[in-house]
């Protein structure tokens, strides 16, 4: 004899299956994204564009570019500052691009962990 499961149960499952695929797309569009932004470069500069600084996605420095015209031998804070500078400034892009376009999937709801 074959057990019936009532009705009102039948929509409780399709319910939750829905949720679970629901969440599976999403996990599939956050590790897209999260592909799409370790593979672009990021670009910032200080000191009106006396040094740039690009960094990966992953915030690892691609490359870094001085101009002759900051290297002041007696003033060598102020070019570390620049490059300080310049570094936080492309990580903070690359972070708010990542909250951005990840509250876009996410519907602004926070995922701790992912980021």
């Amino acid at each position: 004899m074959k057990a019936r499961l009532p009705k009102q149960n039948q929509g409780g499952a399709q319910s939750m299956n829905a949720m679970i695929r629901q969440a599976q797309k999403m996990q599939d569009q956050i590790t897209e994204l999260q592909e799409d932004i370790e593979a672009r470069d990021f670009t910032a500069t200080a000191g009106g564009g006396a040094v740039e600084v690009v960094v990966t996605g992953k915030k690892t420095i691609k490359s870094l570019t001085i101009k002759p015209e900051v290297v002041d031998p007696e003033d060598i804070e102020m070019l570390q500052d620049l490059v300080i500078s310049a570094v936080n400034e492309a990580v903070g892009v690359v972070e708010s691009t990542t909250e951005t376009e990840m509250s876009k999937i996410t519907g602004g709801v926070s995922l701790p962990g992912m980021f």
